[in-house]
């Protein structure tokens, strides 16, 4: 079942150029990045790469999830960081697929607390919301 918002605060627009090997902007000049297959895809790695901009706003979505999650629950994650890795393979139908993993260091509460944070974070974020059952997210404490 897709999870569809009732009030939708803000849409994003960006447009690609020659897709993974060309360039990426958004229509109001925020962002204006190169975008190049990794080395280890085959190019030159000269520019960012989409699993690089993926992995930027899970992160940073997923920091401001934990920061509504620790609000609701009076827990202190001020100095927390939160780092998204996101790996690209084949899929057995041939097709190309993503894995991510999330590692928050959250100094102020201890691990079980953050654990905790953790997994509620996970059922807040829109990132998680969106890729819940589509994609393998694993939630890790540094």
């Amino acid at each position: 079942m897709a999870i569809q918002p009732i009030d939708v605060k803000y849409t994003a627009v960006a447009t690609a150029e020659n897709g993974r090997d060309g360039r990426v902007a958004s229509d109001d000049g925020q962002l204006d990045v190169v975008v190049n297959p990794p080395r280890a895809m085959g190019g030159s790695g000269a520019g960012t790469n989409p699993e690089q901009l993926f992995a930027a706003g899970y992160s940073a979505c997923f920091q401001g999830a934990l920061g509504v999650v620790a609000r609701k629950e009076g827990a202190d994650i001020s100095g927390s960081t939160v780092t998204a890795e996101v790996g690209i393979g084949n899929t057995p139908d041939g097709g190309f697929g993503l894995t991510v993993s999330l590692r928050a260091t959250i100094p102020n509460v201890d691990e079980a607390t953050a654990k905790d944070l953790l997994e509620k974070a996970h059922q807040v974020c829109p990132y998680s919301n969106a890729t819940r059952g589509n994609i393998e997210v694993t939630l890790q404490t540094a």
